[in-house]
C-alpha cells in the first residue's frame, strides 16, 4: 500500500479592469482546506474585499478565524509585509490564512511588476525583464511599510501540559487543569527550554519564514535554543554550525520524518530519508546510530489511526503499534487540539516514554509556543540527546 501527504498552494491572478487584480488562493492538504479572495489595486498595491473560506478544519476555533480577516484590509501589499500578516492575521486569525495571504501577496507584486514592464516595453521594445528590475524601474510599487520596532520579550514562565480526563464510558472527555510531572519526578518549571520542532523556508515547503528569521524571533522571546526538524531534511553541520556563530544562539539538528504510521520526530540521525519509511525501520536505522525517535502530534484530528477511533481510550491508544517502535511521544504540540495533546500526555505517562513539547512552527508568529524545558544546560545534539535518553526533560506552554 502507498501512503503519501501532499500540501498544494495555488493562487490565480486575473485583472478585473485596468486599475484592479482579482486574488483568489487555495490552501489544501489533508487536515486543512481554506480558499482567499481579495482584490489589489495596481497602482499602490492596497487590498480590499477580503473573504475567506473554510473547506476542512480541525478544531472548532479554526472558522473564527474568519473574522479576523477582514483587519488586514487596506494593508500595502509590498515588500515587507510578510510581517505584519504573520502579526495581524497569523495571530488575530490562522496562520494558515497568513501563510496562504503571504503567497497570494507575493504573486500580486510580481504581476504588477510584470505589467509596468509591458508598459515600459511599449517605449523601449528591447528593454528584459532582468533588465527592467535592475533599474528599479518598477512604475508606482510603493517601498516597504515600515515595522514598528519590536521590544524583547521577558523569558515567561512556562506552564505545564493539561491532562486529558476520560468519562466513565472510556471516550476522551474535557481537559482538566493539572500539573505535568516529568520523567525525572520534578514539577519545577525552571530549567534550560528548546523549541525541539519547527520548521523553516525553503528547506521545508510548507514552511514561510527563513532560518534567520525563525532564530532571531526565538532568540527575541527568551527561549535558550532551537531545533532544526525540517520534513525529510539533513541540515549540514557546518551549516548549523555558522548559524550558531552567527547568532550567538544554540541551533540544533533534527528531522521530521514521513512513516505509514504518522510523522516521526528524530534526533541524534542524519541520514536522508524521502518519502514514506515504515516505521519498524527507521527505529532499527536510529536506533544504530545511537539516535532517538519521538512520534510527532500522534493524535493530529485522529488522522493517524483512522476516524474510527474519536473515541478511543488511553489504554487502546497506548496499545498502538506505533508507540512499539518510538523513545518519546510529543505530548505539546502546537497544531493540535488540547485533548488531542491531553491524549498524548496520558500515553506517554502510561508507557513511561519521555514527553516533549514543540511549536510545529512554520512561520515566525508562533516559535515558542510550546517547547522542552531541560534540567541542565544544553549545548551540543549530544547533550540534547543525552537528556532525552533519560528523561531530563518535559514539555511546557512557553509562549
Amino acid at each position: 500500500m502507498m501512503l503519501e501527504f501532499m500540501r498544494n498552494k495555488l493562487v490565480d491572478v486575473a485583472r478585473l479592469n485596468e486599475d484592479t487584480l482579482s486574488i483568489h488562493g487555495v490552501l489544501d492538504d489533508s487536515i486543512y482546506n481554506l480558499e482567499l479572495d481579495f482584490k489589489v489595486n495596481i497602482n499602490d498595491l492596497v487590498c480590499s474585499a477580503i473573504e475567506g473560506r473554510w473547506l476542512r478544519w480541525t478544531t472548532p476555533q479554526c472558522p473564527q478565524a474568519l473574522t479576523f480577516l477582514k483587519e488586514a484590509d487596506g494593508f500595502c501589499l509590498s515588500e515587507g509585509i510578510d510581517n505584519k500578516i504573520h502579526k495581524t492575521v497569523g495571530r488575530r486569525a490562522c496562520r494558515h490564512f497568513a501563510n496562504l495571504f503571504i503567497e497570494c501577496a507575493y504573486a500580486a507584486r510580481e504581476t504588477v511588476k510584470l505589467l509596468h514592464w509591458q508598459e515600459a516595453v511599449e517605449n523601449e521594445p528591447s528593454l528584459s525583464f532582468k533588465d527592467f528590475l535592475e533599474k528599479d524601474s518598477v512604475g508606482g510599487i510603493p517601498a516597504a511599510d515600515v515595522m514598528e520596532p519590536v521590544e524583547p520579550v521577558k523569558k515567561p514562565e512556562p506552564i505545564t501540559s493539561p491532562v486529558v480526563s476520560e468519562k466513565s464510558s472510556g471516550g476522551v472527555s474535557s481537559v482538566a487543569d493539572a500539573s505535568f510531572i516529568g520523567n525525572d519526578g520534578k514539577s519545577d518549571s525552571t530549567g534550560f527550554v528548546i523549541d525541539l520542532h519547527l520548521h523553516t523556508s525553503p528547506a521545508s515547503p510548507c514552511a514561510s519564514s527563513s532560518v534567520d528569521a525563525m532564530i532571531k524571533e526565538a532568540k527575541r522571546i527568551g527561549l535558550d535554543g532551537i531545533c532544526l526538524s525540517d520534513h525529510n531534511y539533513v541540515w549540514s553541520p557546518d551549516v548549523v554550525r555558522d548559524l550558531r556563530k552567527k547568532h550567538d544562539f544554540l541551533v540544533l539538528r533534527a528531522n521530521e520524518i514521513v512513516t505509514e504510521q504518522g510523522d516521526m520526530l528524530v534526533y541524534g540521525f542524519y541520514e536522508d530519508v524521502q518519502g514514506i519509511i515504515k516505521l519498524a525501520e527507521l527505529k532499527k536505522r536510529v536506533a544504530a546510530v545511537g539516535g532517538f525517535v519521538v512520534a510527532a502530534h500522534p493524535f493530529r484530528g485522529f488522522l493517524t489511526f483512522g476516524a474510527d477511533d474519536v473515541g478511543l481510550t488511553t489504554e487502546k491508544a497506548m496499545a498502538r503499534e506505533m508507540f512499539k517502535w518510538v523513545d518519546g511521544v510529543e505530548t505539546l504540540n502546537g497544531k493540535v487540539t488540547a485533548t488531542e495533546n491531553g491524549l498524548a500526555q496520558n500515553v506517554a505517562k502510561g508507557l513511561a516514554l519521555t514527553a516533549t513539547g514543540g511549536s510545529d512552527a512554520h512561520d515566525i508568529s508562533t516559535v515558542g509556543t510550546y517547547a522542552t524545558t531541560f534540567e541542565h544546560e544544553i549545548n551540543s545534539e549530544e547533550e540534547l540527546l543525552s537528556a532525552l535518553k533519560e528523561g531530563k526533560c518535559r514539555p511546557v506552554t512557553f509562549r
